[in-house]
C-alpha cells in the first residue's frame, strides 16, 4: 500500500508516523498525483500542535504533513481541464503531502516547466509563493529599498531574488552564519540579534522603503521604526501584531496563476528556490526537526523514490 508521513494525534513528535495509507480517488476538480517531492515548511510542525490558520477547520487525525507537492498526475476527477494523465504539476495539496499519492485540486496547482526539477518545484507553492505575493502587494518602483528580516529562510531567500530581480535594493537580516548566502543573493547582509536595526540604520542611514518581515514579535516591532510610510510595512510571520504598528499582513493570491508566474522565474533563471537538503520519505521525521529547530539555509524537501 501507498505510505504516507502523519501525524496520530495533536502533540509533540511523538505522534508521528510513516504509515500505510489507500490511494485517494480524486473529487470533482482535483488531481490525484503520484508524488515526486514535498517541501517542507515551519507551519508542518505548527499543524501538528493544533495550530490552523484563520477560518480553517481542525484537521482530522491521522493527518497527513506537509502543504506543497510536485509529481504526475496518475487520474484526474469529474471536470477538470487543462490538466491529463502524466502531466508534471505542482501546488498545494488537500490534505497533506508527505506521501507517495495527493489530491491535488486545481484552483492551486500548475504544470511544472521542463526546466524546473520536481525537487525545486515543490519548494514553490508556499515560501516562494508567499514571498512573490509580498513583493508584489508593496509594489515598489525600481531603485526603492527593502529590507528583508529572516533573510535566510525559504521565503526570505525567494523575496531577495524576486526583489532583485525588479531592481530594488535589498538588506537582509540574517545570523551570521548566512551571511555569504544573502550577499550571494545579491542583499546587504546585516546580522540578525537585538540591535540588528543599528545595524539597518549604518547601511540605510535614511531608513528604508519599505519592510518584509518573515519573523514577527520584536524583529517586526523594530523593524517598523525603520520605515517611515507603514503601509509599506508587510509581514508573513506577525499577524498577531502589524495592525498595531500600522502595517499589514502579506495577502495571500494562493492561485495558480501565482504558480505559474514564480515557475517561469524558476525557468527564467531569476530565482533559484535554494533547495540546501533533501530527505526520502522515510526520513520525514528528520526533515521535520531539522526545519522545526529553524535554523535551515534556504529550502527542506523531501523527495519520494519512483
Amino acid at each position: 500500500m501507498p505510505k504516507a508521513y502523519v501525524f496520530t494525534q495533536y502533540g509533540g513528535p511523538e505522534t508521528e508516523a510513516l504509515v500505510d495509507q489507500d490511494r485517494p480517488s480524486p473529487g470533482p476538480g482535483e488531481l490525484l498525483v503520484a508524488v515526486r517531492a514535498a517541501g517542507v515548511n515551519p507551519v508542518d510542525s505548527k499543524q501538528r500542535t493544533g495550530y490552523q490558520r484563520p477560518g480553517q477547520q481542525p484537521r482530522a487525525v491521522p493527518a497527513v504533513f506537509g502543504n506543497e507537492a510536485a509529481g504526475v498526475v496518475e487520474e484526474v476527477g469529474e471536470g477538470v481541464t487543462g490538466f491529463a494523465v502524466g502531466d508534471e504539476v505542482f501546488g498545494n495539496p488537500v490534505a497533506g503531502a508527505f506521501a507517495e499519492y495527493v489530491l491535488l485540486p486545481v484552483a492551486v496547482t500548475a504544470h511544472k516547466p521542463a526546466g524546473v526539477s520536481f525537487t525545486d518545484a515543490a519548494a514553490l507553492p508556499v515560501a516562494a509563493a508567499t514571498a512573490y505575493d509580498g513583493i508584489r502587494q508593496l509594489d515598489l518602483p525600481a531603485g526603492s529599498t527593502l529590507l528583508v528580516t529572516g533573510a535566510g529562510g525559504g521565503v526570505g531567500v525567494s523575496a531577495i531574488q524576486i526583489a532583485r530581480a525588479d531592481g530594488l535594493n535589498v538588506i537582509g537580516v540574517a545570523s551570521a552564519g548566512k551571511k555569504d548566502l544573502v550577499e550571494s543573493l545579491g542583499a546587504v547582509h546585516v546580522p540578525s540579534g537585538p540591535d540588528f536595526a543599528d545595524g539597518v540604520r549604518a547601511v540605510a542611514p535614511d531608513g528604508v522603503d519599505a519592510v518584509y518581515d518573515v519573523v514577527g514579535g520584536e524583529v517586526l516591532e523594530a523593524a517598523a521604526e525603520l520605515v517611515a510610510d507603514r503601509t509599506k510595512l508587510i509581514t508573513a510571520g506577525g499577524k498577531d501584531i502589524v495592525a498595531r504598528l500600522g502595517g499589514s499582513p502579506v495577502a495571500r493570491a494562493r492561485t495558480a496563476a501565482v504558480l505559474d508566474q514564480v515557475a517561469r522565474l524558476v525557468a527564467d533563471g531569476r530565482l533559484d528556490p535554494l533547495v540546501t537538503q533533501t530527505f526520502p520519505l522515510e526520513r520525514a521525521g528528520e526533515a521535520l526537526r531539522t526545519v522545526e529547530e529553524g535554523h535551515t539555509r534556504g529550502k527542506v524537501v523531501i523527495e519520494v523514490a519512483i
